[in-house]
């Protein structure tokens, strides 16, 4: 069993940066780790993700914004949000791949919001 714990987040004007971070906690290390959002009225969508070689994989509306980075060895994944708009608002959740595909996780999620 996994469960991940959600940290960060809260109220920003616009431009402004937050800073998320999410530690599993588990008996063996986590595959991919990351961040998906959901904004009111829409789907959940990717955010970002980071492998357990660091390989990354970012929404094209984040990648010159955000930031994910991972200590492998502590199953702790962050996300470092800048410039920050107001389309970025939503209930963001921590994600994990455990042994195999299919086998996901997610955490409780944590509230972002962007206002102008």
């Amino acid at each position: 069993q996994v469960q991940l714990v959600e940290s960060g987040g809260g109220s920003v004007l616009a431009g402004g940066s937050l800073r998320l971070s999410c530690t599993g906690a588990s008996s063996f290390t986590l595959n991919d780790m990351g961040w998906f959002r959901r904004a009111p009225g829409k789907q959940r969508e990717l955010v970002a993700l980071i492998g357990r070689k660091g390989s990354t994989k970012y929404s094209d509306t984040v990648k010159d914004r955000f930031a994910i980075s991972r200590d492998v060895a502590k199953n702790i994944v962050s996300l470092q949000m800048n410039s920050l708009k107001p389309e970025d608002t939503a209930m963001y959740y921590c994600y994990a791949r455990g042994r195999w595909i299919g086998d996901d996780y997610w955490g409780q999620g944590t509230q972002v919001t962007v206002s102008s």
